[in-house]
């Protein structure tokens, strides 16, 4: 069975087509600063808004209509399966990424669940062996149940703490079979609702205790895998641990999983936490635990997580310049984490939606590989900082200066002059290069 009917292999045709199911400015083979767009940008399409998303919200139920709902719940899983290998074999996307509930029915016990991630990735290992299609990323999904409600690691009841710690070994172990190149850890309700009834050491060492135990058992079952944490401040938490980059960085080094983690950023979750996107890249950038990406946009006017696609060029450009400076995502990728809009009703706007995020990224990608070849950011800070290259502002960054120095520096220096930082000017000037 066809499940995206009279649609054919999307292909590059340029600026100039009106063909709906073309890419105007996603080129794959385009080189661009010594690779390919398809290698600099590594997409990958996410299970879980693709294939499980209804339309619904919390003010109304679902409207999609989809064409791949079978007689059983295992049968419904296997024609997803089939649709979402159509679906990347159509956009020419070479990963993908899944929530270990996303791809299996739960059944009634938690063998029963094992049981059929075993059947339905088999299926999936099938399609990838047959269409060279790769894992980015699975994860376990520790939020969604109702025996997670007060949170998995960071739950009050130690039963739940270990229910969780099943599904983590068994996505480490279905990593290792699909050959995946990580394993992502969201904590959606690894957070509290007060601090009036929460033993906040408590809740902070057990879900370092539950990492440090995946780390074990990947090493232990021979997997190499990049482990990666996607943070976000809230919701539906009042607070979630992994708060932003920052926290997560310092929860990382606290317990001693510097080397064992990187980064997975969202730009709708970057938004939330009161920060934009590029400011987070750059945080886990500056660190060097910049991972993989997730990205959509946020309609920050709603205030909530509203997972549209990227369809922004300003911030995409400002995300790619990040990721150009990290030298890439290494075994990272590009996720849309996204999903259609409640209206998009038809099964061709899941085409569509892609064909806009990923010539969105390209667009992004244009334009920031020109500033970076061009060096506008880099003259603009050398420009800003030459303070530091020269006289007492050398000697402070090699280290050879003391409070006393500096107080006899300036006493004797006389009054100081700011220069303008001409913040308009480089603004506009940033708009010129968004092709």
């Amino acid at each position: 069975m066809k499940y995206f009917s009279n649609i054919e292999k999307v292909s590059f045709e340029g600026k100039g087509t009106k063909n709906r199911f073309a890419f105007r400015h996603y080129n794959p083979n385009e080189v661009i600063m010594g690779k390919t767009m398809e290698e600099q940008l590594r997409f990958a399409v996410a299970y879980w808004h693709t294939m499980n998303g209804t339309g619904s919200d919390p003010f109304g139920d679902g409207t999609y209509i989809r064409n791949w709902n079978g007689r059983t719940h295992m049968e419904t899983a296997k024609n997803k399966v089939n649709a979402f290998f159509e679906l990347l074999e159509i956009l020419n996307v070479k990963y993908f990424t899944f929530h270990d509930i996303d791809i299996a029915p739960q059944g009634e016990s938690l063998k029963e669940f094992m049981d059929n991630i075993d059947e339905i990735t088999d299926l999936i290992k099938e399609k990838m062996d047959k269409t060279g299609i790769k894992l980015l990323w699975n994860t376990q999904n520790l939020f969604t149940h109702p025996r997670f409600i007060n949170g998995a690691a960071t739950s009050n009841n130690a039963d739940v703490f270990a229910y969780a710690a099943a599904q983590v070994k068994k996505t480490i172990e279905v990593s290792k079979k699909l050959n995946g190149e990580n394993i992502v850890f969201w904590g959606g309700r690894e957070g509290y609702e007060s601090l009036l009834n929460t033993d906040l050491n408590l809740e902070l060492d057990n879900m370092a205790r539950l990492l440090k135990m995946a780390v074990d058992y990947a090493k232990k079952i021979g997997h190499k895998v990049q482990f990666l944490i996607e943070p976000k401040p809230k919701e539906p938490m009042t607070h979630q641990y992994d708060h932003d980059a920052a926290t997560t960085i310092a929860f990382l080094y606290k317990y001693n999983l510097i080397n064992d983690f990187k980064l997975n950023l969202e730009g709708n979750h970057a938004t939330l936490a009161g920060h934009t996107f590029e400011h987070e890249l750059r945080t886990a950038r500056s660190y060097g635990l910049l991972g993989s990406i997730d990205a959509n946009h946020a309609e920050t006017i709603l205030g909530w997580d509203t997972d549209e696609f990227p369809t922004n060029i300003y911030d995409t450009t400002l995300a790619m310049y990040e990721i150009l400076e990290n030298n890439g995502l290494q075994k990272g990728g590009i996720n849309f984490d996204a999903k259609v809009r409640r209206t998009s009703t038809s099964m061709e706007d899941l085409v569509l939606a892609h064909i806009a995020g990923m010539d969105t990224y390209a667009r992004g990608l244009k334009s920031a590989a020109k500033m970076k070849e061009e060096k506008f950011f880099d003259s603009i800070i050398q420009e800003r900082y030459a303070s530091y290259k020269e006289g007492i502002g050398a000697s402070i960054v090699s280290d050879n200066e003391n409070l006393e120095t500096l107080t006899d520096y300036a006493m004797k220096n006389g009054e100081i002059e700011n220069k303008s930082n001409h913040l308009e000017y480089i603004k506009s000037m940033l708009n010129d290069y968004l092709v």
